[in-house]
């Protein structure tokens, strides 16, 4: 599926490590009448994607102060993100959701299925 510019984004709901390193249940609607900067990467414990993912941490105040939140994605259990946050990526301001049925990144047409 492809999003077209305009559209509904598509509802979500899936486990994230949240700023403290708890597991919560995180859902769009959670951040209705606000901007969500949802961005998606491969894996954890890649190493280009930190550099990226630290950079939304380092701007999250611009963000914030135009009414945005951040939200991190990747196919990694909240298990795997944990890990990744503790033993190298550091502490982050803004959670990242564990999509490990793929669905979210289906949804949003971001998923590059192995043929």
């Amino acid at each position: 599926m492809s999003l077209q510019v305009g559209s509904p984004a598509p509802e979500f709901r899936a486990q994230a490590v949240t700023p403290n390193g708890e597991f919560k249940d995180v859902k769009l609607s959670d951040y209705r009448s606000k901007w969500v900067v949802l961005f998606f990467y491969p894996l954890d414990f890649t190493f280009v994607c930190p550099t990226e993912i630290k950079s939304f941490g380092e701007h999250y105040k611009v963000f914030k102060d135009s009414n945005a939140e951040v939200i991190g994605a990747s196919i990694d259990s909240v298990y795997c993100h944990l890990a990744w946050i503790n033993n190298g990526l550091g502490k982050l301001p803004f959670p990242l959701l564990s999509d490990i049925t793929k669905t979210i990144s289906r949804d949003y047409g971001v998923l590059i299925e192995e043929k």
